[in-house]
């Protein structure tokens, strides 16, 4: 599906064109064990690149933003779709669609590798699990040492404030 909007171009994912992406479904991207997200809920935006390109980068659509919508996917349990909006809040719009971008190559379908790759990157590493806090005490001896120290502390600036008091002029 092609659409043409305000000079930008969308087009909807086929499976043509990613063969570098190594995953064993060809219709699917393989986030983590449990997680496929298929090709088909990827959409691509291309525009025009900054950077190096000479007459090329004036003329032809080699950036390219991929659109998915985290809000609103099937492919994502409520918990690791909460965990994910909340670590990607950086790349989502007021709709909750995520919006990684590609512009570091001259060639659109590296650039489309290159970003898919990224959006994969990035959704693994969102949907890792937190680490529990495990609860623990500091041992006696360095709560004694913390202490310790303290009254160290706490002496030295008492000499301090004797000192400067012995130092005034008499006169007071």
């Amino acid at each position: 599906m092609i659409a043409a909007s305000g000079g930008r171009t969308s087009y909807h994912c086929n499976v043509d064109g990613f063969t570098d992406i190594g995953s064993d479904n060809a219709a699917s991207l393989m986030v983590n064990e449990s997680v496929r997200i298929p090709y088909a809920d990827l959409t691509f935006r291309f525009t025009r690149s900054s950077g190096p390109g000479g007459q090329h980068v004036n003329k032809s659509e080699t950036a390219v933003e991929l659109l998915f919508d985290l809000a609103n996917t099937p492919h994502l349990t409520d918990a690791e779709r909460a965990l994910a909006m909340q670590r990607l809040a950086s790349y989502l719009d007021s709709d909750g669609v995520l919006h990684p971008v590609s512009q570091s190559m001259r060639s659109q379908l590296k650039n489309r590798e290159d970003v898919v790759q990224r959006f994969v990157a990035l959704l693994r590493q969102a949907l890792i699990p937190p680490r529990r806090r495990r609860a623990t005490r500091p041992s006696r001896a360095a709560h004694e040492r913390r202490l310790a120290r303290k009254r160290r502390i706490g002496e030295i600036k008492r000499q301090r404030q004797q000192r400067s008091l012995d130092q005034r002029a008499p006169d007071e």
